[in-house]
């Protein structure tokens, strides 16, 4: 058995990988659509175990808290329902998600037990500095960036590939979403 990780990331052009909470822009920079809400339903129409270090953990349950459950989009409702294993030495309690735990240890040697133990795949959104480190590690299979049509030169607050390795990337896909996202898939491979 052998599980496959795939980091899932969002990205404005210049490479920002969230915004700062001024309410304008909201999720995904307003630039979702049917094709790509669709797309990002389909990633958990199978069983998944989600990996997530503690900020976007943290993010996420205020975010599913404020909103509720019943009125999460269908995707978020599946990650919420799916087994979640957050990466923290500060969280002490899963803030109300169902099948979160949390794991005080290295991320590293979790994420090489996960994928040693069992063939469901991983997936992780976000949680830049986990993913980095994991890269780092050679443990990302697949690095799914969607990239939005937006520039946040004032707003952005995290680079994506800030501090990152040099890595060589293999395109193995790549598609459009509603005629302005884009969805490049690659395989990462320490330069």
């Amino acid at each position: 058995m052998t599980a496959t990780y795939t980091w899932d990331v969002f990205s404005t052009v210049d490479g920002w990988g969230s915004y700062a909470a001024d309410g304008v822009w909201g999720g995904y920079w307003s630039k979702d659509g049917p094709e790509f809400l669709a797309h990002r339903l389909a990633a958990y129409d199978s069983d998944v175990r989600v990996v997530l270090g503690s900020t976007t953990f943290r993010e996420m349950a205020g975010i599913f808290a404020d909103l509720g459950a019943d009125n999460l989009d269908e995707a978020n409702r599946r990650i919420f329902a799916s087994p979640v294993t957050v990466v923290s030495s500060t969280l002490r309690e899963t803030r109300g998600w169902p099948n979160a735990t949390i794991h005080a240890g290295g991320a590293a040697d979790l994420v090489r037990r996960l994928k040693a133990e069992n063939d469901v795949p991983l997936r992780s959104h976000g949680s830049l500095s986990l993913n980095r480190s994991l890269m780092a590690a050679g443990l990302v299979d697949f690095v799914q960036l969607t990239i939005f049509p937006v520039i946040s030169g004032r707003t952005g607050t995290d680079r994506v590939f800030h501090d990152t390795e040099d890595f060589d990337l293999e395109l193995v896909s790549s598609r459009t979403f509603d005629g302005r996202s884009q969805e490049l898939v690659f395989v990462p491979t320490r330069h």
